[in-house]
């Protein structure tokens, strides 16, 4: 059942394509919005994190933050009773489409992934990714949320941003844009690793059913990408 539901998200196949080997598709997918609505993935993805975070995999010197628009199929439009804004569907430049927005610690792996729609701005999606993906410690102890240094490209750039991080003790590896003053202590050793999150981008995306989002409902691609991330962090 576990391979036919990895088979679905590797391919991007309709559920009703599943192969017969894996069983019926019907309890395959089931199963796995059952496992959505439990929140089962996401315990998942967390325990790989903290088993990381234990063994000193998991590194904290650095986060990085970007976003990719995903375009949304024909498909995913029409849920019952839908708000588009609820559902995180929009349109941007590349049309009906959802935005991917994610922190990356600096090995690559993810820690946090948040949806909106497609034309929605970075800017206010950043404290929610830093509010997320608390990792619990081993043994007693708060669990670990801030990192020390946050990098992401112009468009976290502005007053707001800076003083958020700044705020929380969090350095900030962001270029300024042409219009502002420059950064004296902007970091450009750190800032060039992140093509990290980048590549993580295109890691995420070779699983086919989250380069293109078919599901109508934010929270099952959600699970999608939950379940490619922790393809990722095995």
């Amino acid at each position: 059942m576990l391979e036919g539901i990895l088979w679905i998200v590797r391919t991007g196949a309709p559920w009703r394509d599943l192969p017969s080997r894996f069983g019926s598709w019907k309890t395959v997918s089931s199963r796995f919005y059952r496992w959505r609505r439990a929140e089962v993935w996401e315990v998942i993805l967390a325990e790989l994190q903290r088993q990381a975070d234990a063994e000193g995999r998991l590194d904290w010197s650095l986060h990085f933050v970007d976003s990719t628009v995903v375009r949304a199929h024909q498909h995913a439009a029409g849920a019952r009773h839908a708000d588009p804004s609820v559902e995180a569907l929009g349109r941007s430049r590349g049309g009906f489409s959802t935005k991917l927005h994610l922190r990356s610690e600096r090995g690559g792996k993810p820690l946090v992934m948040v949806l909106t729609g497609g034309e929605k701005h970075e800017q206010p999606v950043l404290s929610a990714l830093l509010r997320g993906g608390a990792v619990k410690r081993q043994g007693r102890g708060r669990p670990r949320i801030r990192p020390e240094a946050v990098a992401g490209d112009k468009g976290y750039s502005s007053g707001s941003v800076r003083h958020y991080l700044r705020k929380r003790g969090i350095a900030a590896v962001i270029p300024a844009k042409a219009e502002h003053s420059p950064q004296q202590a902007f970091d450009r050793v750190a800032y060039r690793e992140r093509n990290v999150v980048e590549r993580l981008i295109n890691r995420l995306k070779q699983f086919r059913r989250v380069a293109t989002r078919y599901e109508k409902r934010a929270a099952n691609y959600r699970a999608i990408v939950t379940v490619a991330a922790i393809l990722l962090w095995l």
